[in-house]
């Protein structure tokens, strides 16, 4: 099985950690990724604006200001600490022999032959981005997105986070699924999660664990789908929703309740 990666440029986890997890059971014929300038973030930022107006938007912009000055450096050490355990668990990966395209974007012309080139049969899209069709069909199996909340009922880039915020606490997970022309709602592979803390625990790295606590059970449906014997999850009737940015009055709140709750 030909595998392939999207991913950020300073996600280390992904940058570093992954691409050394799917060279332990496949064929890593290719990583991207993503340098995205200035432009892009403010494109993101707008976006933001549009959909929860200015006033809401500040409370976006002060949970940012927050995390960064409050959560930030305890959550790098812990990033830090967890990709020296992939880098001991997975220690045969030989990068210099994997080829690397350096992009300001997935849908890029130059994004799209390298991966024409590199012919994946499954490609894993860790980004912020939406494929177009014409780049997340290229792998002969499917384009997977290991989606940081349980979906559908918890779309977008921060599902985790507004399951805790809205007390939600059976659906706080990661959620694998194959990517088609909906928004972040293909087909799902699988759902998963694991016994977090949220007391202790930022949603920052309650959104990694899901998925790096989980790699041998992603590992084993991905070997699956491309085997075409796994069978997609059946969310008939369940509800659809999208989340944006959180909110630092969401995130006050939830860790008050959380408190209470341990106590």
């Amino acid at each position: 099985m030909k595998t392939l990666l999207i991913c950020h440029d300073g996600a280390m986890l992904d940058q570093e950690g992954l691409p050394r997890w799917l060279a332990s059971f496949s064929d890593l014929v290719g990583v991207i990724v993503l340098e995205e300038g200035a432009d892009r973030k403010m494109k993101r930022f707008r976006r933001e604006i549009r959909r929860v107006g200015l006033l809401r938007f500040l409370d976006v912009a002060l949970f940012r200001l927050y995390y960064r000055l409050a959560l930030a450096r305890r959550d790098s050490a812990w990033q830090r600490a967890r990709l020296e355990e992939l880098v001991q668990r997975y220690p045969d990966y030989a990068e210099a022999t994997v080829p690397v395209l350096r992009t300001h974007s997935p849908n890029s012309g130059e994004a799209e032959a390298f991966i024409r080139d590199c012919a994946p049969d499954i490609m894993i899209a860790r980004c912020k981005s939406l494929l177009k069709r014409a780049v997340f069909s290229i792998p002969a199996t499917g384009t997977f997105v290991m989606h940081p909340g349980i979906c559908p009922e918890y779309k977008n880039a921060h599902g985790c986070f507004w399951a805790l915020a809205n007390d939600d606490l059976d659906n706080v997970g990661m959620t694998l699924l194959k990517i088609d022309e909906s928004v972040d709602g293909g087909p799902i592979s699988g759902h998963y999660s694991y016994d977090y803390d949220e007391v202790g625990e930022s949603h920052v790295v309650i959104q990694y664990r899901v998925v790096f606590d989980n790699l041998a059970a992603v590992q084993k449906k991905l070997l699956e789908e491309f085997r075409q014997e796994a069978e997609p999850v059946d969310v008939t009737g369940r509800t659809s929703a999208m989340w944006g940015q959180p909110w630092l009055t969401r995130h006050l709140a939830w860790k008050r309740k959380a408190r209470q709750r341990r106590s």
